[in-house]
C-alpha cells in the first residue's frame, strides 16, 4: 500500500504504478449478488449446467463486476491520509480482454497517468487500472478511471 500525504507527493508519483492491491478471489455467490443487483442474470454468469456447455466451459463474471471491483482494488492500492474525501468521476475508456472464470483470482494495478488541479480544493487523477487474472496471459479489465480528491 503506497500512501501519499499530500498533493506534491502524488504529483511527484505521476508515470509510476500504483500497487499491486491484493488478491480477491471470484465466487459464484459474488456473482449471483451481482447478478441480482444489476437484474443482469444471463446463463453465462448464472447457470453453472449450461455454462459448462457453454464457450468458456464454466460461469464468467460480469465484465461490469469486475469494472466495479476498481474501487475496492483502489483502497487497496494507494491511500490519500491528507484527503477529505474521494470521489469517482467517470471512466474514459474500458476494456475487457479477458473472460473472469468463476473462482478466479484478481488483483489490480494502477498506473498514475494525470493529475489537474481544479477549482475549489479538488484535484483530479487520472489512473489506467490493469485488472489481472492470476496465471492468465490476458488481463480482465483495463480502464481509465477519473477521481476526484478533496483536499483538506
Amino acid at each position: 500500500m503506497q500512501v501519499f500525504h499530500s498533493l506534491e507527493e502524488l504529483k511527484a508519483h505521476i508515470g509510476q504504478e500504483l500497487g499491486p492491491s491484493g488478491w480477491l478471489t471470484v465466487e459464484q455467490e459474488r456473482i449471483d449478488e451481482f447478478a441480482g443487483a444489476s437484474e443482469d442474470r444471463q446463463w453465462i454468469h448464472v447457470d453453472p449446467v449450461r455454462a459448462a456447455k457453454g464457450p468458456f466451459g464454466t460461469t464468467i463474471a460480469h465484465g461490469y463486476l469486475t469494472l466495479s471491483l476498481l474501487a475496492h482494488f483502489s483502497w487497496d492500492q494507494f491511500e490519500l491520509p491528507g484527503a477529505t474525501m474521494a470521489v469517482n468521476y467517470g471512466l474514459n475508456k474500458v476494456r475487457f480482454p479477458a473472460p473472469v472464470p468463476v473462482g478466479s483470482r484478481l488483483r489490480a494495478t494502477g498506473k498514475l497517468d494525470d493529475i489537474r488541479e481544479l477549482a475549489g480544493g479538488w484535484t483530479e487523477l487520472t489512473i489506467t487500472q490493469t485488472v489481472e487474472i492470476e496465471g492468465a496471459a490476458k488481463p480482465a479489465c483495463v480502464g481509465e478511471t477519473l477521481t476526484r480528491v478533496l483536499w483538506s
